[in-house]
């Protein structure tokens, strides 16, 4: 059986490659601490994971017909379309603003949304980060935990979804690194912000209807 954990960790890893989730990653953590990217990023591979553990456990019981289980997929594609719209739409009405300030002596930047400057917004961004992880789990790797453990001889239970999730993070907390980086190299200005904003809204938009005609 310990094969087959590790054969899920390692598909973990391949699965988090997708173009998908790599987009939703970069949407949730632009601009974001190095807090809140690390806890955005596990955020979304536990939701992502506790949703195909869910489903996983239906396919065990009920078989549902391939035209029901495909909506899984439209929901993971208009997630990520819909995140793009948001993303374009803030840039467009000049919602997203930038604050340099000074605490001991060194200065810090934030960005933030709207109005007002929330300094502790860390729970509302990793809430919504499970939210999303979750939905988009609906979507093309129903049978991959089914399959697996049925290889096994063992039905799905809970510690393949966190050998399937650590496999998951491995990636999205590598790749919310690069992410930190772009924050503290490039999103400098309004401008600069504005462009990141607006390139992964557009790129989230294209991903997305990509994903919907295929």
């Amino acid at each position: 059986m310990e094969l087959g954990y590790l054969i899920i960790f390692w598909y973990g890893i391949l699965h988090a490659f997708g173009p998908d989730h790599l987009t939703a990653i970069t949407d949730f953590s632009i601009g974001k601490s190095m807090k809140k990217t690390m806890l955005i990023t596990l955020a979304f591979a536990f939701g992502h994971g506790m949703t195909l553990f869910i489903f996983a456990k239906i396919l065990e019981v009920y078989h549902l017909p391939e035209n029901v289980t495909d909506y899984g997929d439209v929901i993971s594609s208009t997630v990520i379309v819909s995140m793009g719209v948001y993303l374009l739409y803030m840039v467009y009405a000049d919602k997203i603003h930038l604050n340099k300030h000074k605490h001991e002596g060194k200065e810090h930047i934030h960005i933030y949304f709207g109005k007002e400057h929330v300094h502790d917004d860390t729970k509302i961004a990793s809430t919504s980060a499970w939210t999303m992880g979750a939905l988009m789990g609906m979507g093309g790797v129903r049978g991959m935990l089914v399959t697996l453990g049925m290889l096994h001889g063992e039905t799905v239970d809970f510690s393949m979804v966190l050998a399937f999730v650590a496999g998951v993070s491995v990636v999205f907390v590598s790749f919310g690194g690069v992410i930190l980086y772009i924050n503290k190299e490039f999103l400098t200005s309004k401008t600069n912000v504005r462009r990141v904003f607006a390139t992964a809204g557009l790129i989230s938009v294209a991903v997305g209807t990509d994903m919907l005609l295929a």
